[in-house]
């Protein structure tokens, strides 16, 4: 915020946009909401199965990431994966839905697993393992430099 306007940076380099009173998830839509307690609880089942991976939080949700690319995350009700070509189309057909945290902006790889799937301990398994699989295959990120220092 930058008096009392929110500011934005825009798709083009070095282009801010100023809103006053702007919200990123549009006036009709509510904040973000919590993951509920039994899904965080879930979630945090899921990650021991990924030892190698770093958590860090994601739009203030726990998230997993390996080498700078994050595979698995909780986004308010819902498990996110992050996956390849095939093992994506499979889980969409297995009713998962494309990670769209703002409308009309979806995210490349991302899918919003199915309830009972996610309940499903020895088929879950199996799913973290092949989003494990996609971010280890991927070229890992390289460190951001820090930031200098104000002043």
């Amino acid at each position: 915020m930058h008096c009392g306007l929110a500011v934005r940076r825009g798709a083009l380099r070095n282009r801010v946009t100023i809103f006053p009173e702007f919200s990123w998830r549009g006036e009709d839509e509510m904040p973000f909401e919590k993951s509920p307690p039994e899904l965080v609880a879930r979630f945090d089942e899921l990650a021991a199965l990924a030892p190698q991976a770093m958590r860090k939080p994601m739009f203030g949700y726990p998230s997993l990431v390996l080498d700078g690319h994050l595979f698995m995350s909780l986004y308010e009700d819902h498990l996110v994966l992050r996956l390849g070509g095939d093992d994506r189309s499979a889980l969409l057909d297995l009713g998962g839905h494309v990670f769209e945290p703002m409308a009309g902006r979806p995210m490349k790889d991302y899918v919003l697993v199915p309830d009972a799937l996610v309940a499903d301990t020895g088929e879950m398994a199996a799913w973290v393992q092949r989003a494990l699989a996609h971010a280890a295959s991927l070229p890992p990120k390289k460190p951001k430099k820090p930031k200098a220092p104000k002043g």
